[in-house]
C-alpha cells in the first residue's frame, strides 16, 4: 500500500478487532469460509498451490479457512501494521500451520514479483486505501504477482456510506444488538467512516479490476455495504 493507512490499526485497535469485524460485518466468518470454497473451486485441479494472503493481519480468517480446506497450499501472507500481523501469526500458529504461511511485515510493493502466485485473497483491504489511483496501484501490484489466468478473492465495502441511509441505519442497529449504548454506536460508526474510503460502487470495483487485467468480476457474498468477488487474471 502507498499510504500509511495501515498506521490506524494500532496496539488498541488491533486487540479488539476480532470482536469488532465481526460485529460490522454480519457473516463475518461466512465471508472467509466461502471465500476459501470459491477459491478452492477455481483451483481445482492441482493439490499444489501458492496463495498470497494480501493485508493479511487480524483474525488470519482467510488462511485459516483455505488451509483447513486445502492442505496442499502454501501461503505467502503480507500486512504493513505490525500488531495486526502479529495477531495473525498468533491463531495460524495455534492451529498449527505455521509451517505453510510466510508472513511479511511490509507492503506488497516491497515483496518481489516472481515466482507468481496461483491465487491471491484481499479481504477487508481495499476501503481503507485512500483515493482511487492509490487502489487501482494496489490491484496492479496483485496482478503483477498472479501467474496468467490467476484468480483474486476480492471483498471489501463497495459503496459510499452516505449512498444508502437505511443500510446505515441498520448498521448502526448491528452494535445496539450487541449491548452498544448511542454513544459507543456513535463512536464506533464515526471511526470506521473516518477511516475508510469504499470504492463509490460495485461497478467502480468492476473498473478497478478491469484496470488491472482482471476479467468481469463474480460477487459470490454480501452484507449491507460489504461485497465479495472472485476474478481471474486475464491474459
Amino acid at each position: 500500500m502507498t499510504s500509511p493507512s495501515h498506521a490506524k490499526f494500532d496496539p488498541a485497535r488491533a486487540r479488539d478487532y476480532a470482536a469488532d469485524a465481526r460485529i460490522a460485518l454480519a457473516g463475518y466468518d461466512a465471508c472467509h469460509e466461502l471465500s476459501a470454497c470459491i477459491l478452492s473451486a477455481a483451483l481445482a485441479g492441482q493439490p499444489r498451490r501458492r496463495v498470497l494472503v494480501i493485508g493479511a493481519g487480524g483474525t488470519a480468517g482467510e488462511i485459516l479457512a483455505c488451509a483447513r480446506l486445502e492442505p496442499g497450499w502454501q501461503f505467502t501472507a503480507v500486512d504493513p501494521s505490525a500488531p495486526m500481523l502479529a495477531l495473525a501469526e498468533a491463531q495460524v500458529a495455534a492451529d498449527g500451520l505455521a509451517a505453510r504461511v510466510d508472513f511479511h511485515c511490509d507492503t506488497l510493493a516491497a515483496l518481489p514479483e516472481a515466482p507468481g502466485f496461483d491465487a491471491a485473497l484481499m479481504i477487508g483491504v481495499l476501503h481503507h486505501v485512500p483515493g482511487d489511483s492509490a487502489k487501482a496501484a494496489l490491484l496492479a501490484e496483485t496482478a503483477r504477482r498472479l501467474v496468467p489466468g490467476g484468480s483474486l478473492v476480492l471483498a471489501g465495502n463497495c459503496r459510499r456510506y452516505d449512498s444508502a441511509p437505511l443500510l446505515r441505519a441498520a448498521w448502526a442497529n448491528r452494535w445496539r444488538q450487541h449491548g452498544a449504548c448511542e454513544r459507543e454506536v456513535a463512536e464506533k460508526l464515526g471511526r470506521i467512516q473516518a477511516g475508510a474510503e469504499p470504492p463509490a460502487s460495485e461497478e467502480a470495483v468492476a473498473a478497478l479490476l478491469a484496470g488491472a487485467g482482471f476479467a468481469p468480476p463474480e460477487r459470490f457474498f454480501s452484507s449491507l455495504f460489504w461485497a465479495a468477488w472472485h476474478a481471474q487474471l486475464q491474459g
